[in-house]
Protein backbone atom coordinates (compact mmCIF):
# COMPACT_ATOMS: atom_id res chain seq x y z
CA UNK A 1 0.00 0.00 0.00
CA UNK A 2 1.37 3.53 -0.82
CA UNK A 3 1.24 6.30 1.16
CA UNK A 4 -1.74 8.12 -0.45
CA UNK A 5 -3.61 4.56 -0.23
CA UNK A 6 -3.12 4.35 3.16
CA UNK A 7 -3.40 8.67 3.62
CA UNK A 8 -7.19 7.94 2.03
CA UNK A 9 -7.38 4.97 3.88
CA UNK A 10 -6.98 6.11 6.96
CA UNK A 11 -9.19 9.82 6.42
CA UNK A 12 -11.83 7.43 5.24
CA UNK A 13 -11.47 5.38 8.05
CA UNK A 14 -11.39 8.84 10.98
CA UNK A 15 -14.21 10.13 8.80
CA UNK A 16 -15.80 7.25 9.67
CA UNK A 17 -15.53 7.33 13.26
CA UNK A 18 -16.79 10.95 13.29
CA UNK A 19 -19.99 10.39 11.50
CA UNK A 20 -20.39 7.03 13.64
CA UNK A 21 -19.81 9.88 16.55
CA UNK A 22 -22.21 12.65 15.57
CA UNK A 23 -24.95 9.98 14.87
CA UNK A 24 -24.51 8.31 17.85
CA UNK A 25 -24.51 11.68 19.82
CA UNK A 26 -27.61 12.43 17.76
CA UNK A 27 -29.34 8.86 18.70
CA UNK A 28 -28.33 9.44 22.34
CA UNK A 29 -30.07 13.33 22.33
CA UNK A 30 -33.14 12.82 23.91
CA UNK A 31 -35.99 14.60 22.21
CA UNK A 32 -38.62 17.41 23.33
CA UNK A 33 -41.78 16.44 23.20
CA UNK A 34 -44.78 17.66 22.20
CA UNK A 35 -48.37 16.02 22.87
CA UNK A 36 -51.46 17.79 21.22
CA UNK A 37 -55.15 16.32 21.16
CA UNK A 38 -57.76 17.74 19.86
CA UNK A 39 -61.37 17.67 20.98
CA UNK A 40 -63.96 16.30 19.24
CA UNK A 41 -61.87 15.75 15.50
CA UNK A 42 -62.58 13.25 13.35
CA UNK A 43 -60.34 11.50 10.82
CA UNK A 44 -62.76 13.37 7.95
CA UNK A 45 -61.92 16.75 9.48
CA UNK A 46 -57.72 16.67 8.48
CA UNK A 47 -57.60 17.05 4.32
CA UNK A 48 -55.24 14.36 4.31
CA UNK A 49 -57.21 11.56 5.92
CA UNK A 50 -60.10 13.02 4.58
CA UNK A 51 -58.78 12.48 0.72
CA UNK A 52 -57.06 8.69 1.79
CA UNK A 53 -60.10 7.61 3.11
CA UNK A 54 -62.75 9.36 0.70
CA UNK A 55 -60.76 9.47 -2.51
CA UNK A 56 -61.68 12.99 -2.79
CA UNK A 57 -60.88 16.68 -2.22
CA UNK A 58 -62.01 18.09 0.99
CA UNK A 59 -63.88 20.86 1.39
CA UNK A 60 -61.77 22.78 3.11
CA UNK A 61 -57.82 22.11 3.95
CA UNK A 62 -55.65 21.32 6.79
CA UNK A 63 -51.98 22.74 5.49
CA UNK A 64 -50.38 22.56 8.97
CA UNK A 65 -52.06 18.93 9.73
CA UNK A 66 -51.33 17.44 5.66
CA UNK A 67 -47.49 19.22 6.67
CA UNK A 68 -47.23 16.79 10.13
CA UNK A 69 -48.03 13.77 7.92
CA UNK A 70 -45.59 15.41 4.85
CA UNK A 71 -42.50 14.86 7.47
CA UNK A 72 -43.05 12.43 9.25
CA UNK A 73 -45.38 9.00 9.96
CA UNK A 74 -49.43 8.79 10.16
CA UNK A 75 -50.88 5.77 11.28
CA UNK A 76 -54.60 4.45 10.34
CA UNK A 77 -55.76 2.53 12.63
CA UNK A 78 -55.59 4.45 15.90
CA UNK A 79 -57.52 4.54 18.11
CA UNK A 80 -58.91 6.81 21.10
CA UNK A 81 -59.41 4.93 24.53
CA UNK A 82 -63.23 5.83 24.60
CA UNK A 83 -66.10 7.51 22.23
CA UNK A 84 -66.02 10.16 24.87
CA UNK A 85 -63.74 13.25 26.18
CA UNK A 86 -63.29 12.77 29.84
CA UNK A 87 -62.34 8.91 30.14
CA UNK A 88 -60.15 9.30 27.23
CA UNK A 89 -58.45 11.98 29.43
CA UNK A 90 -58.17 9.90 32.34
CA UNK A 91 -56.05 6.92 30.32
CA UNK A 92 -54.24 9.46 28.37
CA UNK A 93 -51.94 10.66 31.08
CA UNK A 94 -52.08 7.53 33.74
CA UNK A 95 -51.81 4.96 30.38
CA UNK A 96 -54.76 2.77 32.24
CA UNK A 97 -57.64 1.18 30.70
CA UNK A 98 -61.09 3.77 32.08
CA UNK A 99 -62.25 0.66 34.01
CA UNK A 100 -59.16 0.81 36.41
CA UNK A 101 -60.98 3.98 37.82
CA UNK A 102 -62.92 4.63 40.25
CA UNK A 103 -64.87 6.37 37.80
CA UNK A 104 -64.85 4.43 34.52
CA UNK A 105 -67.35 6.55 32.88
CA UNK A 106 -65.61 9.70 33.17
CA UNK A 107 -65.36 12.57 35.45
CA UNK A 108 -67.40 15.49 34.50
CA UNK A 109 -68.32 17.95 37.21
CA UNK A 110 -65.45 20.58 37.75
CA UNK A 111 -65.61 19.73 41.03
CA UNK A 112 -65.51 16.12 41.55
CA UNK A 113 -62.62 13.97 43.01
CA UNK A 114 -59.82 13.45 40.45
CA UNK A 115 -59.21 9.53 39.14
CA UNK A 116 -55.59 10.21 39.94
CA UNK A 117 -53.98 8.08 43.05
CA UNK A 118 -51.34 10.29 45.15
CA UNK A 119 -48.03 9.29 43.56
CA UNK A 120 -49.27 7.36 40.89
CA UNK A 121 -47.34 7.39 37.95
CA UNK A 122 -48.31 9.79 34.92
CA UNK A 123 -47.31 10.72 31.87
CA UNK A 124 -46.16 14.32 33.65
CA UNK A 125 -44.32 12.08 36.47
CA UNK A 126 -42.29 9.54 34.10
CA UNK A 127 -41.00 12.99 31.91
CA UNK A 128 -40.11 14.35 35.12
CA UNK A 129 -37.95 12.22 36.79
CA UNK A 130 -36.19 11.94 33.89
CA UNK A 131 -35.04 15.38 33.87
CA UNK A 132 -37.81 16.83 31.86
CA UNK A 133 -39.48 20.06 32.32
CA UNK A 134 -43.33 19.17 32.01
CA UNK A 135 -46.25 21.52 30.94
CA UNK A 136 -49.85 20.76 30.49
CA UNK A 137 -51.88 23.38 28.83
CA UNK A 138 -55.70 23.45 28.25
CA UNK A 139 -58.90 21.42 28.73
CA UNK A 140 -58.52 19.54 31.92
CA UNK A 141 -61.99 17.44 32.78
CA UNK A 142 -60.54 15.64 35.25
CA UNK A 143 -62.62 16.97 38.36
CA UNK A 144 -60.23 19.04 40.97
CA UNK A 145 -60.12 20.34 44.61
CA UNK A 146 -61.71 23.61 45.54
CA UNK A 147 -62.17 25.03 49.40
CA UNK A 148 -65.57 25.55 50.10
CA UNK A 149 -66.37 29.52 50.37
CA UNK A 150 -66.94 29.38 53.95
CA UNK A 151 -63.87 28.03 54.87
CA UNK A 152 -65.12 24.21 55.81
CA UNK A 153 -63.28 21.86 53.61
CA UNK A 154 -63.75 20.78 49.91
CA UNK A 155 -66.44 21.49 48.16
CA UNK A 156 -67.98 18.48 46.13
CA UNK A 157 -71.67 19.72 45.29
CA UNK A 158 -73.40 20.96 41.96
CA UNK A 159 -71.07 22.89 39.05
CA UNK A 160 -74.20 24.38 37.68
CA UNK A 161 -75.74 26.46 40.45
CA UNK A 162 -75.53 30.47 41.45
CA UNK A 163 -73.55 32.06 44.19
CA UNK A 164 -71.84 28.29 44.96
CA UNK A 165 -70.60 27.86 48.75
CA UNK A 166 -66.87 27.53 46.37
CA UNK A 167 -64.15 29.45 46.45
CA UNK A 168 -63.22 29.44 42.24
CA UNK A 169 -59.54 32.12 42.93
CA UNK A 170 -57.78 29.32 43.56
CA UNK A 171 -57.40 24.98 43.10
CA UNK A 172 -55.93 23.58 45.74
CA UNK A 173 -55.89 19.83 44.66
CA UNK A 174 -56.50 17.49 41.78
CA UNK A 175 -54.97 19.58 38.83
CA UNK A 176 -52.57 19.16 36.35
CA UNK A 177 -50.29 20.61 39.07
CA UNK A 178 -51.00 17.62 41.26
CA UNK A 179 -49.84 14.85 38.41
CA UNK A 180 -46.35 15.87 37.82
CA UNK A 181 -46.67 19.04 35.38
CA UNK A 182 -44.20 21.38 36.79
CA UNK A 183 -46.42 24.39 34.76
CA UNK A 184 -50.06 23.65 34.55
CA UNK A 185 -52.63 26.63 32.53
CA UNK A 186 -55.92 24.76 32.79
CA UNK A 187 -59.24 25.35 31.98
CA UNK A 188 -61.45 23.24 34.46
CA UNK A 189 -64.00 21.86 31.37
CA UNK A 190 -62.53 23.16 28.07
CA UNK A 191 -64.56 26.02 26.21
CA UNK A 192 -68.39 24.43 27.07
CA UNK A 193 -68.36 24.95 31.17
CA UNK A 194 -69.61 24.88 33.78
CA UNK A 195 -67.32 26.28 35.37
CA UNK A 196 -66.14 29.45 32.51
CA UNK A 197 -62.39 30.07 34.06
CA UNK A 198 -58.62 30.01 33.40
CA UNK A 199 -56.32 28.46 35.97
CA UNK A 200 -52.03 29.28 35.88
CA UNK A 201 -50.23 26.73 38.39
CA UNK A 202 -53.67 26.88 40.36
CA UNK A 203 -54.22 30.30 40.63
CA UNK A 204 -57.66 31.83 38.96
CA UNK A 205 -56.36 33.95 35.67
CA UNK A 206 -58.95 36.18 34.74
CA UNK A 207 -59.87 37.43 30.52
CA UNK A 208 -59.11 41.21 31.51
CA UNK A 209 -58.69 43.48 34.50
CA UNK A 210 -62.18 44.06 34.61
CA UNK A 211 -62.75 40.62 35.36
CA UNK A 212 -64.63 39.07 38.71
CA UNK A 213 -66.48 36.11 38.97
CA UNK A 214 -70.15 35.87 38.59
CA UNK A 215 -72.91 33.88 37.49
CA UNK A 216 -73.12 33.54 33.82
CA UNK A 217 -76.54 32.93 31.92
CA UNK A 218 -77.68 34.66 28.45
CA UNK A 219 -78.32 38.11 30.56
CA UNK A 220 -74.55 38.40 31.88
CA UNK A 221 -72.63 36.37 29.25
CA UNK A 222 -70.62 38.70 26.95
CA UNK A 223 -72.24 36.30 24.32
CA UNK A 224 -74.92 34.06 24.84
CA UNK A 225 -73.25 31.74 21.92
CA UNK A 226 -70.30 31.35 25.06
CA UNK A 227 -72.56 29.15 26.64
CA UNK A 228 -73.36 25.83 25.70
CA UNK A 229 -76.33 22.96 26.75
CA UNK A 230 -74.09 22.41 29.37
CA UNK A 231 -76.04 25.63 30.56
CA UNK A 232 -75.26 28.71 33.03
CA UNK A 233 -72.49 28.51 35.81
CA UNK A 234 -70.28 30.46 37.58
CA UNK A 235 -67.38 31.57 35.45
CA UNK A 236 -65.31 34.86 34.72
CA UNK A 237 -67.42 37.80 34.11
CA UNK A 238 -65.41 38.51 30.74
CA UNK A 239 -65.43 34.82 29.69
CA UNK A 240 -64.74 34.94 25.79
CA UNK A 241 -65.10 31.78 24.15
CA UNK A 242 -63.61 33.30 20.71
CA UNK A 243 -60.69 34.19 22.48
CA UNK A 244 -59.88 31.03 24.34
CA UNK A 245 -57.70 29.48 22.07
CA UNK A 246 -55.29 31.91 21.19
CA UNK A 247 -54.62 32.06 24.72
CA UNK A 248 -53.94 28.68 25.17
CA UNK A 249 -51.79 28.22 22.69
CA UNK A 250 -49.80 31.14 22.80
CA UNK A 251 -49.48 29.90 26.43
CA UNK A 252 -47.97 26.45 24.88
CA UNK A 253 -45.45 29.18 22.79
CA UNK A 254 -44.17 30.35 26.23
CA UNK A 255 -43.77 27.28 27.64
CA UNK A 256 -41.89 26.01 24.72
CA UNK A 257 -39.77 29.41 24.75
CA UNK A 258 -39.27 29.36 28.19
CA UNK A 259 -37.59 25.68 28.65
CA UNK A 260 -35.73 25.66 25.28
CA UNK A 261 -32.16 24.93 25.99
CA UNK A 262 -29.96 22.41 27.19
CA UNK A 263 -32.63 20.21 28.94
CA UNK A 264 -35.50 18.75 26.77
CA UNK A 265 -38.99 19.55 27.28
CA UNK A 266 -42.51 17.94 27.55
CA UNK A 267 -45.59 19.64 26.83
CA UNK A 268 -48.96 18.50 26.58
CA UNK A 269 -51.68 20.51 25.20
CA UNK A 270 -55.50 19.57 25.06
CA UNK A 271 -57.16 22.19 22.98
CA UNK A 272 -60.49 22.92 23.48
CA UNK A 273 -61.15 23.24 19.33
CA UNK A 274 -63.52 21.90 17.66
CA UNK A 275 -65.85 21.24 20.38
CA UNK A 276 -69.58 23.26 20.83
CA UNK A 277 -69.82 25.91 20.93
CA UNK A 278 -68.45 27.18 17.93
CA UNK A 279 -67.53 30.32 18.15
CA UNK A 280 -64.90 31.07 15.64
CA UNK A 281 -62.47 34.27 15.80
CA UNK A 282 -62.28 37.28 13.40
CA UNK A 283 -58.65 36.07 12.47
CA UNK A 284 -55.91 33.79 13.74
CA UNK A 285 -52.40 34.78 13.02
CA UNK A 286 -53.40 37.56 10.44
CA UNK A 287 -55.22 34.64 8.90
CA UNK A 288 -59.36 34.93 8.54
CA UNK A 289 -61.08 32.10 10.39
CA UNK A 290 -65.14 33.29 11.15
CA UNK A 291 -66.33 32.67 7.66
CA UNK A 292 -63.06 31.33 5.81
CA UNK A 293 -65.23 27.70 5.07
CA UNK A 294 -68.87 27.25 4.62
CA UNK A 295 -69.84 26.19 8.50
CA UNK A 296 -68.81 27.78 11.81
CA UNK A 297 -67.41 24.01 12.41
CA UNK A 298 -65.56 23.91 9.74
CA UNK A 299 -63.99 27.61 11.15
CA UNK A 300 -62.77 25.59 14.27
CA UNK A 301 -60.98 23.43 12.37
CA UNK A 302 -59.09 25.96 10.35
CA UNK A 303 -58.86 27.97 13.50
CA UNK A 304 -57.31 24.43 15.22
CA UNK A 305 -54.68 24.06 12.11
CA UNK A 306 -53.29 27.40 12.75
CA UNK A 307 -52.77 26.31 16.12
CA UNK A 308 -50.56 23.93 14.65
CA UNK A 309 -48.69 25.87 12.85
CA UNK A 310 -48.03 28.55 15.71
CA UNK A 311 -46.71 25.74 17.75
CA UNK A 312 -44.68 24.25 14.82
CA UNK A 313 -43.30 27.95 14.22
CA UNK A 314 -42.61 28.23 17.83
CA UNK A 315 -40.35 25.14 18.10
CA UNK A 316 -38.38 26.01 14.71
CA UNK A 317 -37.69 29.03 16.32
CA UNK A 318 -36.19 28.00 19.25
CA UNK A 319 -34.39 25.67 17.64
CA UNK A 320 -35.72 22.34 18.96
CA UNK A 321 -38.27 21.21 15.93
CA UNK A 322 -35.59 18.63 14.60
CA UNK A 323 -35.05 16.89 17.72
CA UNK A 324 -39.00 17.17 19.20
CA UNK A 325 -41.20 14.00 18.87
CA UNK A 326 -44.70 15.55 17.79
CA UNK A 327 -47.96 13.70 18.39
CA UNK A 328 -51.30 15.08 16.98
CA UNK A 329 -54.30 12.75 18.26
CA UNK A 330 -58.17 13.71 19.16
CA UNK A 331 -60.23 12.44 22.44
CA UNK A 332 -62.84 10.64 20.36
CA UNK A 333 -64.16 10.55 16.84
CA UNK A 334 -65.66 13.46 14.64
CA UNK A 335 -68.90 15.35 15.76
CA UNK A 336 -72.03 14.21 13.44
CA UNK A 337 -72.57 16.01 10.76
CA UNK A 338 -74.45 16.14 7.67
CA UNK A 339 -72.02 14.46 4.68
CA UNK A 340 -74.77 15.98 2.23
CA UNK A 341 -74.03 19.78 3.60
CA UNK A 342 -71.13 21.37 1.90
CA UNK A 343 -69.36 17.56 1.05
CA UNK A 344 -67.86 17.54 4.99
CA UNK A 345 -67.65 14.09 6.51
CA UNK A 346 -66.21 14.25 10.23
CA UNK A 347 -65.83 10.32 10.69
CA UNK A 348 -64.61 9.94 6.36
CA UNK A 349 -66.83 7.62 5.54
CA UNK A 350 -66.45 5.23 8.78
CA UNK A 351 -70.07 4.50 10.53
CA UNK A 352 -70.55 6.51 13.56
CA UNK A 353 -69.08 9.43 15.30
CA UNK A 354 -68.00 11.10 19.07
CA UNK A 355 -69.84 8.94 21.61
CA UNK A 356 -70.39 5.90 19.07
CA UNK A 357 -69.05 2.77 19.55
CA UNK A 358 -69.19 2.64 15.58
CA UNK A 359 -65.71 3.05 13.99
CA UNK A 360 -66.56 6.88 13.82
CA UNK A 361 -66.59 7.50 17.13
CA UNK A 362 -63.07 5.88 18.00
CA UNK A 363 -60.78 5.88 14.84
CA UNK A 364 -59.01 9.04 15.20
CA UNK A 365 -56.41 10.92 13.58
CA UNK A 366 -52.79 10.53 14.62
CA UNK A 367 -50.05 11.62 12.98
CA UNK A 368 -46.19 11.54 14.58
CA UNK A 369 -42.92 13.85 13.47
CA UNK A 370 -39.73 13.63 14.86
CA UNK A 371 -37.41 14.55 11.94
CA UNK A 372 -34.44 13.44 13.95
CA UNK A 373 -35.87 10.09 13.83
CA UNK A 374 -39.00 9.35 11.87
CA UNK A 375 -38.66 8.81 8.00
CA UNK A 376 -40.90 11.84 6.28
CA UNK A 377 -44.16 11.05 4.38
CA UNK A 378 -44.47 7.29 5.73
CA UNK A 379 -47.59 5.79 7.55
CA UNK A 380 -48.64 2.54 8.93
CA UNK A 381 -51.77 0.56 9.47
CA UNK A 382 -50.13 -1.24 12.83
CA UNK A 383 -53.18 -0.90 15.86
CA UNK A 384 -52.61 1.57 18.40
CA UNK A 385 -54.26 3.13 21.18
CA UNK A 386 -53.41 6.84 22.06
CA UNK A 387 -52.73 5.99 25.35
CA UNK A 388 -49.39 4.32 24.62
CA UNK A 389 -48.36 7.36 24.70
CA UNK A 390 -47.29 6.72 27.83
CA UNK A 391 -45.24 3.95 27.42
CA UNK A 392 -43.89 5.26 24.14
CA UNK A 393 -42.32 8.60 26.27
CA UNK A 394 -41.01 5.95 29.11
CA UNK A 395 -39.43 4.25 26.47
CA UNK A 396 -37.78 7.32 25.03
CA UNK A 397 -36.36 8.64 28.49
CA UNK A 398 -35.62 5.06 29.65
CA UNK A 399 -37.92 5.06 32.90
CA UNK A 400 -38.71 2.01 34.90
CA UNK A 401 -42.13 1.98 35.70
CA UNK A 402 -43.48 0.06 38.95
CA UNK A 403 -45.45 -3.20 37.28
CA UNK A 404 -48.35 -2.28 38.71
CA UNK A 405 -48.59 1.44 37.07
CA UNK A 406 -49.01 2.29 33.36
CA UNK A 407 -50.73 -1.13 33.10
CA UNK A 408 -52.21 -0.77 29.46
CA UNK A 409 -50.03 1.04 27.76
CA UNK A 410 -47.48 -0.07 25.12
CA UNK A 411 -44.81 1.43 23.59
CA UNK A 412 -45.12 1.88 19.75
CA UNK A 413 -41.08 3.63 19.19
CA UNK A 414 -40.53 0.79 17.41
CA UNK A 415 -42.91 1.55 14.68
CA UNK A 416 -41.72 4.98 14.55
CA UNK A 417 -38.16 4.26 14.21
CA UNK A 418 -38.84 1.34 11.71
CA UNK A 419 -37.30 -1.50 14.05
CA UNK A 420 -36.81 -4.59 12.10
CA UNK A 421 -39.84 -6.37 12.93
CA UNK A 422 -41.89 -3.96 14.67
CA UNK A 423 -46.31 -4.58 15.48
CA UNK A 424 -48.72 -2.67 17.20
CA UNK A 425 -50.73 -4.25 19.36
CA UNK A 426 -52.80 -7.74 19.18
CA UNK A 427 -56.02 -6.31 20.94
CA UNK A 428 -57.87 -3.27 22.68
CA UNK A 429 -60.48 -3.25 25.05
CA UNK A 430 -61.97 -0.19 24.02
CA UNK A 431 -65.38 2.09 25.51
CA UNK A 432 -67.81 3.81 23.35
CA UNK A 433 -69.89 6.33 25.22
CA UNK A 434 -73.07 7.60 26.93
CA UNK A 435 -75.60 4.06 26.25
CA UNK A 436 -72.48 2.03 27.63
CA UNK A 437 -71.38 -0.16 25.33
CA UNK A 438 -67.84 -2.00 25.52
CA UNK A 439 -65.61 -3.00 22.77
CA UNK A 440 -63.20 -5.64 22.09
CA UNK A 441 -61.01 -5.68 18.50
CA UNK A 442 -58.83 -8.78 18.11
CA UNK A 443 -56.78 -9.04 14.77
CA UNK A 444 -59.38 -7.95 12.37
CA UNK A 445 -62.44 -8.17 14.15
CA UNK A 446 -64.10 -6.53 16.20
CA UNK A 447 -67.06 -7.49 18.96
CA UNK A 448 -69.44 -4.48 20.52
CA UNK A 449 -71.27 -5.56 24.09
CA UNK A 450 -73.86 -3.57 25.77
CA UNK A 451 -73.07 -3.01 29.04
CA UNK A 452 -74.37 -0.76 31.68
CA UNK A 453 -73.31 2.43 33.92
CA UNK A 454 -71.71 -0.16 36.38
CA UNK A 455 -70.12 -2.51 33.96
CA UNK A 456 -72.18 -5.26 35.41
CA UNK A 457 -73.50 -6.77 32.27
CA UNK A 458 -71.69 -7.59 28.87
CA UNK A 459 -74.02 -8.90 26.12
CA UNK A 460 -72.57 -9.19 22.49
CA UNK A 461 -74.93 -7.10 20.23
CA UNK A 462 -72.46 -6.73 16.74
CA UNK A 463 -69.48 -8.55 15.60
CA UNK A 464 -67.79 -6.89 12.41
CA UNK A 465 -64.25 -7.88 10.37
CA UNK A 466 -63.06 -4.53 9.85
CA UNK A 467 -60.28 -5.89 7.30
CA UNK A 468 -63.49 -7.08 5.08
CA UNK A 469 -65.89 -4.00 5.91
CA UNK A 470 -64.14 -1.19 7.82
CA UNK A 471 -67.05 1.00 7.11
CA UNK A 472 -69.16 -1.27 9.11
CA UNK A 473 -72.69 -0.82 7.26
CA UNK A 474 -75.33 -2.35 8.93
CA UNK A 475 -75.67 -5.52 7.14
CA UNK A 476 -72.09 -5.92 7.84
CA UNK A 477 -72.87 -7.15 11.71
CA UNK A 478 -72.28 -10.93 12.08
CA UNK A 479 -73.29 -11.26 15.08
CA UNK A 480 -76.45 -13.62 14.08
CA UNK A 481 -74.66 -15.55 11.92
CA UNK A 482 -74.67 -19.00 12.91
CA UNK A 483 -71.19 -19.42 11.47
CA UNK A 484 -70.08 -16.78 13.82
CA UNK A 485 -71.48 -18.40 17.04
CA UNK A 486 -67.69 -19.97 18.19
CA UNK A 487 -66.31 -16.34 17.85
CA UNK A 488 -68.40 -14.60 19.65
CA UNK A 489 -68.57 -16.84 22.42
CA UNK A 490 -64.69 -16.59 22.61
CA UNK A 491 -64.10 -13.19 22.42
CA UNK A 492 -66.79 -12.89 24.86
CA UNK A 493 -64.92 -15.20 26.94
CA UNK A 494 -61.29 -13.44 26.35
CA UNK A 495 -63.00 -10.27 26.99
CA UNK A 496 -64.36 -11.12 30.30
CA UNK A 497 -61.03 -12.54 30.95
CA UNK A 498 -58.98 -9.23 30.32
CA UNK A 499 -61.67 -7.73 32.58
CA UNK A 500 -61.56 -9.31 35.61
CA UNK A 501 -57.96 -10.32 35.84
CA UNK A 502 -55.97 -7.29 37.95
CA UNK A 503 -53.13 -8.17 36.30
CA UNK A 504 -51.29 -5.32 33.44
CA UNK A 505 -52.36 -6.14 30.13
CA UNK A 506 -48.96 -4.52 28.36
CA UNK A 507 -45.28 -5.46 29.26
CA UNK A 508 -43.36 -4.14 31.63
CA UNK A 509 -41.89 -0.86 31.25
CA UNK A 510 -38.10 -0.61 31.81
CA UNK A 511 -34.73 0.70 29.77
Amino acid sequence: MNRLTLFLALAAMLLGVALTNKATAADDARPNIVVVMADDVGLGDIAHYYREYTDSEPPLETPNFDALAAQGMWFTDAHSPTALCSPTRYSMISGNYTYRSYAPWGIWQTFRKSPFEPNQATLASIAKDAGYATGFVGKWHLGGDFNKASGEGLYRGVDRGEELNVDLTKTVGGGPEFVGFDYAFNVPCGVQGPVYTMYENGVWYPFSDESEIIFLDDDTVLDPKFLTSKGSGMGDSMWNARRLNDILSSKVVDFIEANSGDEPFLVYFCSPAVHVPWTPPATFDGEQVAGSTPTPHMDMIRELDLQIGRIVKALKGAGEYENTLFIFTSDNGGLFTNPKQHGHDASGLFNGFKNSPLEGGHRVPFIVTWPAKIEAGTSTDELIVAHDIVATVADIVGATVPEDEVMDSQSFLPILTAQPGAEGRDWLLLQAGANHEVLFRKGDWKLIMQSNPKQEVFEPIALFNIAETPFEPADANLIDDPSEQERVAAMLKEYLALRASPDRTTPVIAP
